[in-house]
């Protein structure tokens, strides 16, 4: 399917791995020009030079935290009015909520609410007036059911799917779409950490811990990332403009539920 977005422009935040790098190669092979985002320069100049070999598309590197201004600034100088923007962040790792911390608390909802809200306010202006704009978020499954250790990830991300469902509403006769992506568990650097984790705290091998967690699955095993980028970029396609203020949830059927 032609995605009907050749040419347009993309940010992709946190996009050097994982995710966010499998979202940035798909909507570099829909033809988008795009600008990829990393903390590590060294991996991100790997990712960009990967995806730009294999695509053709125009990559643009910006090594820099979004979660400071400064690193705001700096993304958005490289692509000052995107039409795509996919907003990601790593989340917090697992710990007890007992032993959170306030300003881990804050530094949680900073990364994983705020920093999207504030990418969002700069860029939705020039989405409007051009009458064309796709804000993908990507959030979590744990949004829609929570998972032990994740609280502060879960909470944070459930703030901002509630402060965007209203937003979305707002802008959508400008053909401007809000949506939010839910992934569940992913062959991600992520999930190979949680697993060791888990491994330990049990006592037995990654292996058994991957085995484990993937027969709990109904799909019974865990996602690709290249499914996952798919995902992303039809909700960025001409064709996803009815589509708007919604929480797409992959995660091979764990979610237990009709809605």
């Amino acid at each position: 399917m032609d995605l009907g977005i050749a040419g347009r422009r993309a940010i992709v935040c946190a996009s050097s791995r994982g995710l966010g790098k499998a979202t940035a190669r798909a909507l570099a092979e829909a033809g988008c020009e795009v600008v990829m985002n990393g903390r590590d320069a060294k991996m991100l100049e790997a990712a960009a030079a990967e995806i730009g070999k294999a695509t053709g598309a125009k990559i643009t590197t910006v090594a820099a935290d979004v979660a400071l201004p400064h690193g705001q600034k700096s993304l958005l100088a490289a692509c000052p009015a995107p039409d795509i923007l996919i907003n990601n962040n790593a989340g917090p790792p697992l710990r007890d909520f007992r032993e959170l911390t306030r300003q881990q608390m804050i530094d949680g909802v900073i990364a994983n609410m705020i920093v999207a809200i504030e990418l969002i306010q700069k860029v939705i202006g020039p989405m409007t007036e051009r009458k064309f704009g796709r804000i993908v978020n990507i959030t979590s499954g744990s949004v829609k059911a929570p998972l032990p250790g994740l609280d502060l990830s879960s909470g944070a991300r459930a703030g901002l799917t509630a402060f965007l469902a209203g937003v979305a509403r707002t802008v959508a006769s400008n053909n401007v779409t809000i949506n939010n992506v839910l992934p569940g568990a992913f062959e991600t650097d992520r999930l190979r950490g949680t697993l060791k984790k888990w491994a330990e705290q049990k006592g037995t091998s990654v292996e058994e811990a991957a085995a484990t967690r993937a027969a709990t699955i109904p799909a019974k095993r865990f996602g690709q990332p290249h499914e996952f980028g798919a995902a992303c970029a039809f909700l960025c396609s001409a064709q996803a403009g009815y589509i708007t203020g919604q929480n797409l949830l992959i995660d091979g059927g764990n979610f237990n539920g009709a809605f």
